[in-house]
């Protein structure tokens, strides 16, 4: 008897690895449905985040310990914010190969600024090292 297009029989739907199997994709898919919830609004992510981070940074003051792992954090916050800031081509380097070049049609669209790390892909990388820091100054 198949369960599902898979090919996994009812003696491997009820074993604890299929329990598993089927429990991780049951979050996995609730957590990629709260990530899509959130896409539009933007302000109230930052602001969440500035939150978790004020906690975070009050934390380690508070404590006044794990500043290695805030100076690698620090140092991966850079990182990001300086692929969110750049931009997706470089205009100098295009500009040696292209020459200078203006939209010649009006379907043309001209873009002066696309960056190379969209705003979400720039927010979402953030959020998981300052939760695991929580985990991790638990202890």
């Amino acid at each position: 008897m198949d369960v599902g297009s898979t090919g996994d029989t009812s003696a491997d739907y009820f074993s604890p690895d299929g329990a598993i199997s089927r429990w991780k994709f049951t979050v996995s898919r609730q957590y990629q449905h709260f990530l899509d919830k959130t896409t539009p609004h933007m302000l109230r992510r930052w602001i969440g985040s500035l939150i978790i981070a004020c906690i975070y940074v009050l934390r380690v003051y508070l404590i006044q310990g794990f500043y290695v792992v805030s100076y690698g954090l620090g140092i991966y916050m850079l990182n990001l914010l300086i692929g969110f800031l750049s931009p997706q081509v470089d205009p100098e380097i295009q500009e040696l190969y292209d020459g200078a070049t203006l939209p010649t049609r009006g379907s043309d669209e001209f873009r002066p600024f696309v960056r190379r790390l969209p705003e979400f892909k720039f927010w979402y990388p953030l959020l998981p090292p300052f939760l695991s820091c929580f985990n991790f100054m638990i202890l």
